[in-house]
């Protein structure tokens, strides 16, 4: 009886830690929630006010091709799916004003 408590026991706790270890390996954050990637787009420390297009652009070209294609996959999802969670949807419009479209 003991033998089969034990090995119950321990595979109750390998689930609830698997579980635990799963839940804290993803952050929660996108490619959008990284300020340094995100201050050259707007002309506050708050990240309220978006720079004009031209400036929106330079900053759009100055990233990297994986930035890019990060931040558009998350635009994509965050239109195709709006809601009140949804943090960025000037930045997006303007992602899709220059032809940023991800190709998953």
């Amino acid at each position: 009886m003991n033998y089969k408590m034990i090995c119950l026991g321990a595979m109750a706790l390998s689930l609830v830690s698997g579980v635990s270890l799963a839940a804290g390996a993803d952050t929660g954050t996108s490619a959008l929630d990284d300020p340094a990637k995100m201050e050259p787009f707007y002309t506050d420390s708050s990240m309220k006010t978006l720079r004009s297009d031209d400036a929106f652009t330079t900053a759009w070209k100055a990233l990297t091709d994986e930035d890019r294609m990060a931040m558009t996959k998350v635009c994509d999802e965050e239109m195709a799916n709006p809601n009140a969670a949804n943090t960025h949807p000037e930045f997006c419009g303007n992602v899709k004003k220059l032809g940023g479209e991800s190709k998953n």
